[in-house]
Formats: C-alpha cells, structure tokens, sequence
C-alpha cells in the first residue's frame, strides 16, 4: 500500500497497482469536488463506501450511496463530487492499457490544475 496523497478536494490511496488494474481508496472532503475530467486509456468503476457522492458523468448527475457503484467508460467525461457536510469515502477501480496521473485530462477544475 501507498502512501496517503494529498489534493486539494481531500486524499487518496492506493492499495494495488499492476499492469492489470490499479484500485484507489478516495476521500472527498465535505463540498469538494474534483475536476471534470476524461481518460483516453482506462476506465473506472466507483463503489462509494461511506457517504453519498454525486457523480456527473457525460454532463448528467447520479447520486450514489453507500453500497452503490457507478461505472465511468473509455473517454467519458466524469467528476466526483461530495454536496454533504460529511466526508465520503469510495472505491476506485481502474482497467485499461495505462494507469498514470498524465491520463487526465482536466475540462474544468476549481483548484487550477
């Protein structure tokens, strides 16, 4: 296991990095959010936790709860946004042919990125 990173909306994890798949722990403070993103070599699929978390995914909102997944296809436009006062706290797991952080490719984000 990796150590805790540290962004702007919160932290994150990594329990398993291969070339196979890589799985995040995410936490995304109270009224954060990351950036709205895509990824041109993997996808990922998001199971929340704790908490709920609204996902925007191709410019439509879904809430997911706890016990609850969302998948994010090749090059779908997506971001992970917490709209409570308590932190939430999901799973992420990436397939595809690459798995670095120069994969994202950032259409809006609150932090400048």
């Amino acid at each position: 296991m990796q150590a805790l990173e540290y962004r702007p909306w919160g932290t994150y994890q990594v329990l398993h990095d291969t070339s196979e798949a890589k799985v995040k722990i995410i936490e995304v403070e109270p009224r954060s959010r990351l950036s709205y993103q895509y990824h041109t070599e993997r996808r990922e699929q998001w199971t929340v936790i704790y908490g709920e978390l609204t996902v925007i995914l191709d410019d439509q909102e879904y809430t997911v709860k706890t016990g609850g997944s969302i998948h994010i296809p090749l090059e779908a436009k997506h971001r992970a946004w917490n709209k409570t006062d308590k932190p939430v706290r999901f799973v992420e797991v990436q397939t595809g042919s690459y798995f670095g952080e120069d994969d994202i490719i950032r259409i809006e984000d609150d932090y400048g990125r």
